[in-house]
């Protein structure tokens, strides 16, 4: 960890919870459930300071705050919603936008926010009917109470309301009496953790043994988390898409480690981190999560991440930080806090973007080509892409604070984030305590914690000391502690005094994580590092709120940097600039923190042939013979175009001779899918099914090895189609992009429907189909497929046919990567062979 370098007071005269409160609230785990569990302080315990505090003011003055008025159709937030009696149709809508607002308005202790939530908290309280179902009359669907109940749960906290515990307690029991006839059903059976959650919320209140049978059906009447997280079985559903939702996905990461407190066994919390592994694997960015947009994507550069998902991320982290003591976890949900989160909210947090991309270097109404395409997906404007995001993105910088500091079971405090904020609460029962935090973290490597107490007490004081963390110091009261070490949580016991100082010191240094196509992205300590780029704001659309509108991001500079680094220690090429700190620091022109490097334009870098965005990040290294040029880095989470993976220059290191796939460890490492979605199981990889997609790229998903270069070769693979449609091979191929015949390439196929053997190329955006030729092929029966390539003739064979069964002559592309495809299609694919001659 680095060292601490500020102190911290315990100033027991500010404290404003009350002892019979902290007692009431700071409950743990009643058995039969795990004990080893922290808790959540009351929100309203961590009050946020410095930087951190303006990005909730900057909530508070602009989307959060002007909401009602931004949305005010019925079947929004308007007077006539359903969640306020009314005859409109919000459903999600007004329980995930209360949700975030209770949490914002009792962090920032504002009396304007908090009158805000209370209409809609004591309408729901009052909507309770005798059997215990609340919420709208006609709302048949189980998942929209779960966000409001998380909305219930923080307003108790903050508010010991004497109506929360029984209302609650009253709908579980309508709730387990009720399952059997109506189970969980779509968003209910993909989001069960949340109920799970808040059950055993409940339970360690009131002890009552009936919601632990309600936890139980609600596990077995949920998705199979624990196995798809365990088995990386997102795409093993078929039609079905929730298990592949990203949201979902990230929401129910929270699932197995919920589960892990009621059946605490290796495999339920092992699932947690398993899950995020095969994520990362096959779908992982720069900023820390998995892209999704809205199914699970792939790690290409040009595929993004949608903003429910950045904050249910954070949430489930959040959740298990509690149950699963582990630095890592506090490491993951910084990086993304700090760098996917800024990222998808303009600065003066009036407009978001519905999905951000890591190489997103303009931002322009179109359609890219995603599974779930939307015209203004990726624009700025307090309406981008769908619904949902503009609701549920308030409770990702309040959740961040309020989940900061725990209580630990012990009778102390763990801190699992860091940043400048004060935190009150009790220790040993009902001794006040006040830690301030003073910090510019994580722009700065130091943290100041002054503790102040009324007396002296012995308790527990556990720090999270950050695995990226070079040599970390920690210091109490000047003396150096001795057994600090990066990635532990590291406690303290002993018995601390009135204006005892901890001073963390955390040093930084610069990193790079290997991202697609072998480029790498840039890192200094939890903050991920991007291309700044000068850009220009072009208004498309003025709002009838003051203050709100639409705009396109252009790029002014360019964008299409190799990065030039030397051999040796990464950190020795780059140079860091320091300036003063900002009030917020996450604008690109005024970053406390940049880093300058050596790099060289790209110049056949450019956009791709819709020109909505940019090629997927040229394979590495690449090769430029345009002069070195300093170029400066910024944050990731300050700007709204960025470059975040980076190709490298250098010279080109393709595979040029052969090349065997077969499949056997999952989803290999350097292949990169376009369109759609591709997935391994039981040693084959699989084209995925897009039932209820809207995006054009998915009838034409590619899987390419990118890090090919083949000339003259013979390549053959193993092909079952599935379904009616087409799938086959790719090969000479370059510039792959979303789009059914977004590449530069030829493609040999199994025509099912047809009964025939194709063979095309694709230019961009155009297809030609250059020779057809008769084949039954049957369904759900495997082919092996081969293609002898010598310069400009080309031999096809099925089979292990002596003669092939079509061939074909044409010289426009010369060499390139091999890939897979299906057109419209499911299909297998397994034993991938390419020689060269």
């Amino acid at each position: 960890m680095k060292r601490i370098v500020k102190p911290l007071f315990f100033l027991v005269s500010c404290l404003s919870i009350h002892t019979s409160q902290a007692q009431s609230l700071n409950e743990f785990n009643k058995a039969p459930l795990k004990q080893d569990v922290y808790v959540q302080l009351p929100i309203g315990s961590i009050k946020a300071k410095g930087w951190l505090l303006k990005q909730l003011e900057e909530q508070r003055d602009g989307a959060t705050g002007m909401a009602e008025e931004l949305y005010a159709a019925k079947d929004d937030l308007g007077k006539n919603t359903d969640w306020l009696g009314g005859d409109g149709n919000s459903w999600e809508r007004v329980p995930y936008y209360v949700k975030g607002l209770v949490a914002l308005a009792y962090t920032l202790d504002d009396a304007g926010l908090k009158a805000k939530a209370q209409k809609y908290i004591d309408w729901t309280l009052n909507s309770q009917q005798a059997n215990g179902l609340f919420g709208p009359v006609k709302m048949k669907d189980w998942w929209p109470r779960m966000p409001m109940m998380y909305a219930l749960q923080n307003y108790y906290e903050a508010t010991t309301d004497s109506r929360v515990v029984p209302f609650l307690t009253k709908y579980f029991k309508y709730q387990l009496a009720n399952l059997d006839a109506e189970p969980l059903k779509e968003w209910a059976k993909s989001r069960a953790g949340d109920n799970m959650e808040i059950a055993i919320w409940l339970y360690n209140k009131t002890g009552d043994q009936d919601l632990l049978k309600l936890v139980e059906k609600l596990k077995q009447q949920a998705y199979p988390w624990i196995d798809i997280y365990t088995n990386n079985g997102f795409y093993f559903y078929g039609d079905d898409f929730q298990p592949k939702h990203m949201v979902n996905v990230a929401q129910a990461l929270k699932f197995p480690v919920v589960y892990a407190q009621f059946h605490d066994s290796p495999a339920n919390t092992a699932a947690f981190s398993k899950g995020i592994a095969h994520i990362m694997h096959d779908h992982g960015q720069p900023e820390g999560l998995g892209s999704g947009t809205e199914f699970l994507a792939g790690t290409s550069s040009i595929e993004g991440v949608e903003t429910c998902t950045v904050v249910e991320w954070m949430q489930s982290l959040e959740t298990a930080a509690k149950i699963i003591h582990e630095a890592n976890i506090g490491d993951q949900l910084e990086k993304v806090a700090f760098n996917a989160l800024p990222a998808q909210f303009s600065r003066d947090f009036k407009n978001h973007s519905y999905y951000t991309l890591p190489n997103q270097v303009q931002s322009v109404h179109g359609e890219h080509g995603f599974n779930q395409d939307y015209g203004s997906g990726i624009i700025s404007s307090p309406y981008s892409g769908y619904g949902c995001c503009r609701y549920n993105m308030h409770m990702g910088w309040p959740y961040y604070v309020k989940n900061s500091a725990v209580a630990t079971p012990d009778k102390g405090i763990a801190i699992i984030t860091y940043g400048p904020m004060e935190i009150e609460t009790f220790v040993n029962g009902n001794q006040k305590i006040k830690i301030t935090e003073t910090t510019n973290y994580p722009f700065e490597e130091q943290i100041n914690l002054n503790v102040s107490l009324s007396s002296a007490e012995t308790f527990p004081l556990v720090l999270r000391v950050p695995t990226w963390a070079l040599k970390p110091v920690i210091k109490l009261n000047g003396k150096v502690l001795t057994g600090v070490k990066a990635g532990e949580m590291f406690k303290i016991q002993r018995q601390w005094q009135n204006n005892d100082q901890l001073e963390l010191n955390f040093p930084m240094e610069v990193g790079s994580e290997q991202q697609v196509n072998n480029a790498v992205s840039i890192t200094r300590g939890p903050i991920v590092y991007a291309l700044e780029i000068k850009s220009a704001n072009k208004v498309t659309k003025t709002h009838a709120v003051a203050g709100f509108t639409d705009y396109e991001i252009c790029p002014e500079s360019p964008w299409n940097y190799g990065l030039s680094l030397n051999n040796g220690k990464l950190a020795s090429n780059f140079r860091i600039v320091k300036s003063a700190m900002t009030e917020n620091p996450f604008i690109a022109s005024t970053s406390p923190v940049k880093l300058k490097v050596q790099a060289k334009k790209i110049p056949s870098w450019g956009l791709s042939y819709h020109k909505m965005a940019a090629f997927d990040v040229p394979f590495s290294p690449v090769l430029s013979t345009e002069p070195d040029e300093e170029v400066t880095l910024v944050p990731y989470g300050s700007e709204n175009i960025r470059l975040s993976c980076f190709p490298v220059i250098g010279t080109p290191k393709k595979t040029t001779k052969s090349l065997t796939e077969n499949f056997d460890q999952g989803m290999p490492g350097n292949w990169v899918f376009y369109g759609g979605g591709w997935f391994w199981k039981d040693g084959q990889v699989n084209a995925a099914s897009n039932a209820g997609s809207g995006g054009f790229g998915i009838n034409g998903s590619k899987y390419v090895a990118n890090g090919t270069d083949f000339k003259d070769f013979t390549y053959q693979a193993d092909v079952k189609i599935n379904t009616l449609g087409d799938a086959g091979l790719m090969f000479r191929v370059s510039d792959p992009a979303i789009g059914p015949d977004a590449y530069q390439g030829y493609y040999v196929g199994l025509d099912q429907p047809n009964g025939n053997v194709i063979f095309g190329k694709a230019n961009g955006q155009k297809w030609e189909l250059l020779k057809t030729e008769k084949y039954p092929v049957e369904m759900n029966k495997m082919y092996t497929l081969k293609v002898i390539a010598k310069a400009d003739k080309f031999d096809i064979f099925v089979n292990g046919a002596a003669k092939p069964v079509l061939s074909v002559t044409d010289s426009q592309y010369q060499s390139g990567s091999i890939g897979l495809r299906t057109y419209k299609a499911l299909a297998s694919f397994d034993s991938v062979k390419i020689n060269a001659f």
